[in-house]
């Protein structure tokens, strides 16, 4: 990076040019105008000085160059009477000369000609060799002459001079600090924003102990703290994805090691017909959680994915909650559960399919984590408020400590102390697939006991807008 492209250079440059622009359009706006408010006071003076002039002015001609020294004395002014020629109006001479007799400078004023043309009071600006001069005229005593008032104006264009020279000079100045000023102060935020480049460098390599932190209370302030929260969830993320990984390889390890050792028993050893069989049904039970688990990775990797796919129908609860006691009830009976349903009606809308998993999962999740002997009981029910089905599954376990309920529901976590078994899945895609359904999963332990709750939208009218009420979602 050059040193012209840094931030710290464009932002100087910038606030330089600003000072530019804005000095320059003082320099345009300023000097004329103050120019222009000078003549026109010097011309405003000479017009106010015009009548007391005319009023004193001597009868006798004779006495006109002594007052003209008199009259150019009180008004600060050069004084200069013209004699009118009565042929021809526009021919003047000359008739008296504050400064003496030297007139050949005014001899020939342009001011005083058209003054007696247009037969009134003018005021303007004439040159004289290279110098400005703020003029008045006004024919009087009859036209028969004319008075002119004459002041120089090289001392007020040299002020005006010296406040251009000035404000240039005070232009440059701020031109310099506002330059070493801007790019101080952007300099400052360039280090600010390269510590924020370099943190998201180091964020872009996978490394999430180093904070992000800056002191600003400003933008960049607030970006930091973006970059930190990000830094935090993505930590958070990198964490999960690495237990993820343990965990699964965990899981997976254990069936695969188990299968192992029975090939290896079966295949080597002699052995009678029920240490066969038990070895068979052990390698059945593996092969079966393999299953589960690979099913429940391949659900994951599609809800991550967002390619799982629902499809909305009607369908009715409490047959289903049937179903599934008919499917796990001996599953219930050879780990010593009671098995019950209290069936109420339930019509909702949802995907039968996925809502038989997550009842299969909540049932299964009970059975495993419950001592033997206790009661899971299923209910199936609309509730009175709002009207939605829930799919209810109590068990007379040790219940869930409060502090766990919000993590219950995470990838491959377990509550410590309990019966650890199972994937640490099933919770998890349960809780992902209601929300896809609509619904939403609930968990109550309070004391002894858990219920997980499955609620759902109920089927009405409206959603009966196809043929066969049936409409297809990907998510």
């Amino acid at each position: 990076m050059t040193a012209l492209r840094g931030v710290g250079a464009r932002l100087s440059l910038a606030l330089a040019l600003v000072v530019a622009v804005a000095l320059g359009l003082v320099y345009v706006i300023v000097v004329p105008s103050l120019e222009s408010r000078l003549i026109d006071a010097k011309h405003a003076a000479l017009r106010q000085a015009m009548p007391d002039v005319i009023a004193k002015l001597p009868r006798d001609r004779f006495a006109w160059n002594d007052y003209v020294d008199v009259a150019s004395y009180r008004h600060s002014a050069r004084v200069v009477i013209y004699d009118v020629d009565s042929i021809r109006p526009t021919a003047v001479r000359v008739a008296a000369d504050s400064r003496g007799a030297t007139s050949r400078d005014v001899s020939d004023d342009p001011l005083v000609i058209r003054a007696a043309e247009a037969g009134r009071l003018l005021d303007g600006t004439v040159s004289y060799e290279g110098n400005r001069f703020a003029e008045a005229a006004v024919p009087a005593g009859g036209a028969g002459y004319i008075v002119m008032l004459q002041v120089p104006l090289a001392d007020s264009i040299s002020n005006i001079r010296l406040v251009e020279r000035r404000l240039l000079l005070a232009g440059l100045v701020g031109l310099l600090v506002a330059i070493g000023i801007g790019f101080g102060g952007a300099s400052v935020f360039a280090r600010r924003i390269r510590r924020l480049e370099r943190a998201a460098d180091r964020i872009a390599d996978g490394s999430f102990d180093e904070a992000v932190i800056d002191a600003g209370r400003d933008e960049l302030g607030q970006l930091a703290a973006t970059f930190d929260r990000m830094r935090e969830r993505l930590r958070g993320l990198d964490n999960v994805r690495r237990e993820f990984i343990a965990n699964a390889s965990h899981e997976l390890r254990t069936p695969i090691f188990a299968l192992g050792g029975a090939l290896e028993l079966l295949a080597e050893e002699e052995m009678d017909d029920a240490t066969r069989a038990e070895f068979v049904a052990s390698m059945r039970e593996q092969m079966a959680r393999l299953t589960r688990l690979a099913d429940e990775l391949l659900d994951l990797s599609r809800l991550d994915a967002g390619k799982l796919r629902v499809e909305l129908a009607p369908f009715d609860l409490a047959r289903l909650g049937a179903e599934l006691i008919d499917e796990l009830g001996p599953a219930a009976q050879r780990s010593g559960h009671m098995l019950e349903l209290v069936a109420g009606p339930a019509l909702g809308l949802g995907d039968e399919e996925r809502v038989r998993q997550i009842g299969r999962s909540l049932i299964e999740n009970a059975l495993r984590h419950t001592p033997a002997g206790t009661r899971v009981v299923v209910t199936t029910a609309t509730d009175e408020l709002g009207g939605d089905v829930r799919f209810a599954v109590a068990d007379d376990g040790p219940g869930i400590p409060r502090e766990h309920h919000a993590r219950v529901f995470e990838r491959f976590y377990r509550v410590e102390g309990g019966r650890a078994s199972g994937s640490g899945l099933g919770l998890a895609i349960a809780r992902e697939l209601a929300v896809r359904l609509g619904g939403r999963l609930e968990l109550v332990s309070e004391g002894r006991g858990a219920t997980f709750s499955l609620v759902l939208p109920p089927f009405s009218e409206s959603h009966a807008g196809s043929t066969d009420g049936t409409h297809t979602v990907s998510t």
